[in-house]
């Protein structure tokens, strides 16, 4: 296999139809496996193997969170190469393969890439392109962003993978910082292109903003508590400004303040069980490297 291609998906079944049909127009099904593990799905999506039986499939009538899902695929991938997906995200770069393995052979110790993100509903690819960034960009940075990036498997392997000490928003920052600690590094390129089709407006009409925020504040003081030497500091901070900024002007996020704060101490002894912190100077390492472009 040249490449394994992995998404996690719930209830997502028509976006997760089109990312697959594009990327089998894409493809070499007999030289890349797509992996995809169905997250306690409500939708019907279980009968898409039915459709698209090329896909290997997984699925968990109980949800487990986007974070433990590719926890569990990830390490039954055949390839050397991984490649994560959104199940609303597909490739725009049609030789996004070669583009890849292009990069990594040249740069050995890259152990992640990260792809250019172009956000939103498209009549056409074409038209996706034509908001992406023209001149070539690549730097090294800190993190990579879920919706469209590739790691080595000998890299993924030696660390932890995703945590399950988290169910989404955050699993990312986890792995990367576990990468560069191990001595890799994380490439930013927009030499590959993947379109992350989401409807912005939409979103903040469903609410969405609020639900990232309880997650996101729940689960960056978890990484602060397994990876910082010293985590405490950081997290009076995080919950301080917090507090000043969301919580004292929108009483959702009031609500959502405080009852992050109960998962924090009824999930404390747990999380613990994980903590590895890393050496300040790859904390220090991280301060001085630039974020993807979200």
């Amino acid at each position: 296999m040249k490449a394994s291609i992995l998404i996690v998906s719930k209830n997502r079944k028509e976006d997760l139809t089109i990312t697959l049909n594009r990327i089998e127009s894409l493809i070499d099904t007999t030289e890349v496996e797509v992996l995809v593990f169905l997250d306690g799905c409500t939708d019907d999506s279980q009968y898409l193997q039915n459709e698209l039986g090329w896909v290997r499939w997984f699925i968990s009538e109980k949800s487990i969170g986007a974070s433990a899902a590719r926890r569990h695929i990830y390490p039954l991938a055949n390839s050397a190469i991984l490649i994560g997906l959104d199940d609303d995200a597909h490739p725009l770069t049609i030789e996004f393969l070669s583009e890849i393995e292009k990069l990594f052979a040249a740069k050995p110790n890259v152990g992640i890439l990260a792809f250019e993100e172009v956000k939103g509903v498209f009549g056409s690819d074409k038209e996706a392109l034509a908001g992406s960034e023209v001149n070539k960009k690549e730097f090294l940075c800190s993190e990579f962003i879920g919706c469209g990036f590739a790691i080595r498997k000998s890299v993924y392997d030696m660390t932890n993978g995703f945590p399950v000490w988290i169910d989404i928003y955050g699993e990312e920052s986890c792995l990367s910082i576990e990468v560069i600690a191990r001595g890799y590094d994380i490439l930013y390129t927009n030499a590959i292109k993947v379109n992350h089709r989401i409807n912005k407006q939409q979103r903040k009409l469903n609410k969405q903003n609020y639900f990232r925020f309880g997650k996101q504040l729940k689960n960056i003081t978890f990484y602060y508590l397994v990876y910082y030497p010293s985590p405490i500091p950081k997290i009076i901070r995080l919950f301080w400004h917090n507090f000043k900024k969301y919580a004292l002007s929108d009483f959702q996020c009031f609500k959502l303040f405080f009852k992050s704060i109960y998962l924090v101490f009824s999930h404390f002894l747990f999380v613990l069980k994980f903590r590895a912190p890393v050496k300040p100077e790859i904390l220090q390492k991280m301060k001085q490297l630039s974020n993807p472009k979200f």
